[in-house]
């Protein structure tokens, strides 16, 4: 069994079997002509129930041929034009040389005794991604696993630096529609259950800054602690941008700690056009930037900046065997100091193998080019008797449904998007999200892949109002 270790005996062993799974993928990539078969649960779970983990195939080819039919036969792929679903993005080749690259050598981040020029690598994207928000000299950061934990540990910081005698006082606010992650974090720190603070949006998807200043004003007048203002640069259902300057204002005038979810609009930072819909950005005492969302990295890509680095002394804790104290007297750079996990992958090196071969400016043009795809999609819409769409872009994010020309009942409207939704999933023709807005079903395109185009966004459109008509059809048959 020591042949299936890498190592210096078994490089030529590596490479054959990685250059082999390379070739299945690529032809596969080549292959796909829509992102998913449609297969079901019930008909892909018994092959894979019947796979008996204890008898091995012994033979990388075996293997990949099982895997064939058990995972990438069925896989959903987000490189195809028509997958609109969800905050998944096509990925560019340095990123997947560096993912090649960092999983064969197995750097772990947290210490430098065990990463030594990955620790140098992250920190000077770290201090890259801190001068394009314009956090300022004294910010720091570290890479995480993805937005929820990078909002974790954003408002770990907060609640530490609230200072209060008592978590049940304390208070965070955030729009109707961010993230879930907030309130979860709320949970894992500790705070009431009534922690939370839900500020209202307007017709354009905003925070609403004077129904959160009211707010800010209730909880001082209710000697409360307003712990933490969390603004969205990107909301997942529609891409809208909370007021930052303002929201800023706010957190100065009552020492509040911002923090700016950006895990999707981080795309901004690195865009030749639309920079300035995150101006304010620079005002945050914290940041969250998924690069796995608009910089069009493999999951995981993520960081958590700050404003300030010694706020990052709340997640630090010293383990002789680890990073014991004397180091930071030593000046030995260990990230575990700065990060909520121990073992770390290397993922940095993906975004500098990007940033190198491509440049910002390539990044930012390919994220440019899908904000402006959502315009042209909008524009669809807004001009199509059959679909109700709720608001302009401010990304690359539309939420719309399908209105029957007949007046009929909004329950069944409700039902006929759940219908289409499911009916194009199933018939793998494209892959498209939900949502609901004021109670009632809405379907969402997200628009992260610079190759669809506004005649793949008609045909879906086209697509899903067929499915929708058919279920109304079928169901004015069953009324009847």
């Amino acid at each position: 069994m020591r042949s299936h270790l890498l190592n210096d005996t078994t490089a030529e062993r590596y490479r054959s079997s990685v250059t082999e799974g390379i070739e299945r993928v690529a032809a596969k990539l080549a292959a796909t002509d829509r992102p998913f078969t449609g297969v079901t649960v019930d008909a892909l779970a018994p092959a894979i129930d019947a796979i008996d983990l204890d008898k091995p195939l012994l033979d990388t080819a075996a293997v990949l041929d099982e895997l064939e039919d058990v995972y990438l036969r069925d896989a959903i792929y987000f490189h195809h034009p028509r997958y609109l679903a969800h905050l998944n993005c096509p990925v560019v080749i340095p990123a997947v040389l560096g993912e090649a690259i960092l999983s064969a050598v197995n750097s772990s981040l947290d210490t430098w005794d065990q990463s030594a020029g990955g620790t140098l690598i992250e920190r000077k994207l770290i201090d890259w991604t801190t001068a394009r928000i314009g956090l300022g000299e004294n910010a720091d950061g570290v890479f995480t696993s993805g937005g929820t934990q990078s909002n974790l540990q954003a408002l770990l910081l907060a609640r530490e630096e609230a200072k209060s005698d008592s978590f049940a006082k304390l208070r965070i606010f955030a729009s109707e529609v961010s993230h879930f992650s907030v309130k979860k974090s709320a949970k894992l720190l500790g705070l009431s259950q009534d922690a939370v603070v839900s500020i209202p949006v307007g017709h354009d998807k905003r925070m609403q800054t004077v129904a959160l200043a009211h707010e800010l004003e209730r909880c001082k007048k209710d000697g409360l602690v307003p712990m933490a203002v969390v603004a969205t640069a990107g909301t997942t259902d529609f891409g809208s941008i909370d007021p930052l300057p303002e929201i800023a204002e706010l957190c100065e005038q009552f020492d509040t700690w911002m923090h700016v979810d950006a895990a999707y609009g981080c795309g901004l930072l690195a865009s030749v056009k639309y920079r300035g819909r995150i101006d304010g950005i620079e005002r945050a005492d914290s940041v969250t930037v998924d690069y796995h969302k608009s910089f069009f990295q493999p999951v995981s890509s993520s960081a958590v900046l700050v404003r300030d680095a010694s706020t990052l002394r709340h997640a630090t804790y010293h383990a002789e065997y680890l990073n014991p104290k004397r180091m930071v007297q030593e000046r030995i750079p260990n990230q575990v100091d700065k990060s909520l996990q121990t073992t770390r992958r290397f993922d940095a090196l993906k975004l500098w193998m990007t940033l190198r071969t491509m440049g910002a400016d390539g990044i930012g043009q390919l994220f440019d080019e899908v904000c402006d795809l959502a315009v042209e999609g909008w524009q669809l819409l807004a001009a199509d008797p059959r679909f109700d769409v709720v608001v302009e872009p401010t990304l690359s994010t539309l939420v719309f449904r399908y209105i029957p020309a007949a007046v009929t009942d909004p329950a069944e409207i409700d039902r006929a998007n759940l219908y289409a939704r499911k009916a194009l999933f199933a018939s793998g023709d494209a892959v498209v999200a939900g949502t609901k807005v004021q109670g009632r079903h809405y379907l969402k395109f997200t628009l992260l892949n610079p190759e669809t185009t506004a005649e793949d966004i008609a045909a879906v459109l086209d697509l899903i109002a067929g499915h929708a008509e058919q279920y109304l059809g079928e169901s004015l048959d069953r009324a009847s």
